[in-house]
């Protein structure tokens, strides 16, 4: 009789233990979602100073261009020209980013949100990579027809090497920045910390959640 009981009793212990585990993983995970949601909502600001800064900027490049459309020359027209183009783009990207951001539903399933946060990883690459191809554009751009017919063997080697140099680099930055050299040391200092790493912290976040829920 007394074993019955203490199986009976060990196996109620047991149950409210197992009612305890998933209370405290549902709170976990409900903690972990709130916190996913802080930290996504944290990027807006910096998003939308961003977002208001880059038109007032591709407003000021067109503005620009119009008036001196017809003084400006070929180099000049035909670079800023780009610079803009590339502007608009990104000004486009970040303010897809901030509709990202504003639809997340913590409440939603985790591999929909999980999808978001991808669309904000994929997008903050190519935005940056994207921005890089202005880089050789910023040195044509200040070229005259006039120094292109007349220029010496040192301005020729000035601007030749530093039109070289930016392009080189530019192409390089749009092919390297790929998530898998993220933890690279070049990477972190071109991105920062105000847009990449929240993201980051989130898509780990999500991971946790995740496996709570696997759990339960």
């Amino acid at each position: 009789m007394e074993d019955i009981e203490l199986q009976q009793l060990w196996k109620s212990y047991d149950e409210r233990l197992q009612e305890q585990l998933v209370f405290n993983r549902k709170n976990a995970s409900d903690i972990t979602k709130m916190k996913v949601k802080s930290t996504l909502s944290a990027m807006r600001p910096i998003k939308i100073f961003t977002l208001l800064l880059g038109i007032l900027w591709v407003l000021f490049l067109d503005v620009l261009l119009i008036n001196l459309f017809p003084v400006g020359n070929f180099f000049f027209l035909i670079s800023f020209g780009f610079i803009s183009l590339v502007n608009k783009i990104a000004v486009g990207i970040y303010a897809y980013q901030l509709i990202l951001i504003s639809v997340v539903n913590i409440n939603s399933p985790v591999i929909s949100t999980q999808k978001k946060i991808a669309g904000l990883v994929s997008s903050t690459l190519w935005v940056t990579r994207i921005l890089m191809l202005q880089l050789p554009f910023w040195i044509t751009g200040f070229m005259s027809l006039a120094w292109v017919i007349n220029g010496n063997i040192l301005y020729w080697s000035i601007q030749g090497a530093l039109t070289a140099l930016f392009a080189g680099l530019a192409v390089w930055l749009f092919i390297n920045i790929r998530y898998e050299n993220r933890e690279k040391r070049w990477f972190k200092f071109l991105f920062g910390s105000y847009e990449w790493t929240p993201i980051m912290k989130a898509q780990e976040m999500l991971g946790q959640i995740k496996e709570y829920e696997e759990a339960n």
